[in-house]
């Protein structure tokens, strides 16, 4: 099992518990999240796959992040509320977390490190960008902003990770 599932994180609740912890050792999509982006309306997508295959053993895990033209500025408490009230989110959400520089959080420091279907790494270069981990911890595909949480690669490749 990859280390990745033992880094400590936060819940927006202020709970102190695992990544596995919150996807409860199932595989996840690991998204970085913002209230204020053009790309907000995402959460919608967001939580029809966790209501379509959280049955199945996926676990969204939204990490809301300030680094991107502010977009995120809100307490713990109006993020929750905005993701209840305007897009009925019922997945998981850590605190905010930097995502990329000095201060990147150790589990966004592994997860830059996987490159996307273009083979580039690095940094996140924006809000809603995902990456699909495997049961074991194992990063297994890495998707870009505009790539839609319900497009036919991000589908295939979380069916192909639930398969197994």
């Amino acid at each position: 099992m990859s280390d990745l599932l033992e880094l400590p994180v936060t819940t927006l609740q202020g709970e102190a518990t695992t990544v596995g912890g919150l996807t409860g050792g199932h595989a996840a999509l690991v998204v970085n999240v913002a209230s204020q982006c053009g790309l907000t309306p995402q959460y919608s997508q967001l939580e029809a796959l966790q209501q379509e295959l959280g049955p199945r053993g996926l676990t969204v895990l939204g990490v809301p992040c300030n680094q991107f033209a502010g977009q995120e500025p809100g307490t713990a408490e109006e993020i929750a509320g905005f993701c209840s009230t305007t897009y009925g989110v019922t997945f998981p959400l850590t605190e905010k977390l930097q995502v990329n520089g000095a201060g990147a959080h150790p589990l966004f420091q592994r997860l830059t490190e996987a490159p996307d279907a273009t083979g580039e790494a690095g940094d996140v270069q924006w809000n809603f960008e995902k990456w699909l981990i495997d049961g074991n911890g194992e990063v297994r595909a890495r998707f870009r902003s505009r790539t839609q949480p319900d497009s036919p690669e991000v589908r295939h490749a979380i069916e192909e990770v639930l398969s197994r």
